[in-house]
């Protein structure tokens, strides 16, 4: 697999679905929101993303280009203390929420269903999930995996794929 930059593209840019899977190396914040909103084309009702990577590596940088490509007009903030945010975007012309997840501070998995986390990310939306190894058992191996390396000050390396491996 070839490791490739991602291009900015101009507000007036038809945007394409992102060629899965995918390594792309990041060294602006710019250019991983870009990158989410490249990923938002792939999505389709029921969606999971599944994020990893350390902190301050740019996971909500990532759900905030994703969120930004599906329509949603609030500010993505991280939802540490709150766990799921749900948002209202769009997909095919038609309403859908958006949940983005973190489940950092989650004991494991009994902690996220304790919450209602089954039905949100098993629902009708699409799910955006910040810490997704404290709750692998329920991630699907068709969900999108995206893994976040820092490799310097802005340096990041993002793969991206489905399944069980790149």
């Amino acid at each position: 697999m070839e490791n490739s930059r991602i291009n900015l593209l101009a507000s007036n840019d038809k945007l394409s679905p992102l060629e899965i899977p995918s390594i792309i190396t990041s060294s602006k914040v710019e250019d991983t929101i870009a990158l989410g909103k490249k990923l938002s084309c792939s999505l389709e009702k029921g969606s999971i993303i599944a994020l990893q990577g350390p902190l301050g590596a740019g996971k909500t940088c990532l759900v905030k280009g994703i969120a930004s490509g599906l329509g949603v007009k609030d500010e993505v903030t991280s939802p540490t203390y709150t766990i799921i945010s749900e948002y209202e975007g769009i997909l095919d012309d038609k309403a859908i929420p958006v949940y983005h997840i973190d489940a950092y501070r989650l004991r494991g998995t009994d902690d996220f269903i304790s919450l209602g986390g089954e039905e949100v990310i098993f629902g009708n939306g699409i799910s955006i999930i910040e810490w997704s190894e404290r709750i692998s058992e329920l991630i699907p191996e068709e969900a999108f995996k995206v893994v976040i390396e820092i490799k310097g000050e802005n340096d990041r390396l993002i793969t991206i794929y489905r399944g069980d491996r790149i």
